[in-house]
């Protein structure tokens, strides 16, 4: 026992109910839009974003498709297009001009032409911290993250802030070595 489900000049049979039928008739939906809106859609790309970035959209443009059409009908597919469209190719630009000042910012930054990722900093800087002795260590992250002086340092430690500095001219050496390797 089937239902035949007619979407414009496709009719298609579908022989369970249930989650398979709605799936069927969700993709049928996208696909008579597909049908209908497919070359418009390309034209009007082409038109406002050039034939290079036009596929990309286009492409992109159909995929998000899909979530809309899974909520229910579509009333204004053409509005809901040319919607998507223009979001994916905002984001597209951003990224392209966000990409662009960071290449000619990458320049300067530190003399080998790239700058680390903000994660990938914190990573080093951990692996940095914990690789420091001890005595080192503690003087380092009171100093750096704790905000403290190296009298302040000294006291709680129950060391001479003429310890403290000593210790922390060698962690900042130890350090500086491990970023040379």
């Amino acid at each position: 026992m089937g239902v035949t489900l007619k979407y414009g000049s496709q009719t298609e049979a579908c022989m369970s109910y249930g989650s398979d039928h709605m799936l069927d008739h969700r993709r049928l939906a996208v696909s008579a839009i597909y049908d209908r809106y497919a070359a418009w859609l390309r034209v009007k790309l082409v038109r406002r974003y050039g034939t290079q970035d036009a596929e990309d959209l286009f492409q992109e443009t159909w995929l998000r498709l899909a979530p809309y059409q899974a909520a229910g009908e579509i009333r204004h597919p053409r509005a809901l297009l040319m919607r998507i469209a223009a979001n994916l190719a905002a984001d597209r630009f951003a990224r392209r001009a966000c990409r662009s000042r960071h290449a000619a910012n990458v320049g300067h930054s530190d003399g080998w032409g790239c700058e680390m990722p903000h994660q990938a900093a914190e990573v080093l800087a951990k692996q940095l911290v914990l690789g420091l002795p001890e005595p080192l260590r503690d003087v380092f992250v009171l100093s750096r993250f704790g905000g403290l002086t190296n009298s302040q340092i000294g006291e709680q430690l129950g060391i001479s802030p003429k310890t403290v500095e000593w210790r922390m001219t060698k962690a900042l050496a130890h350090c500086a070595a491990q970023l040379r390797r």
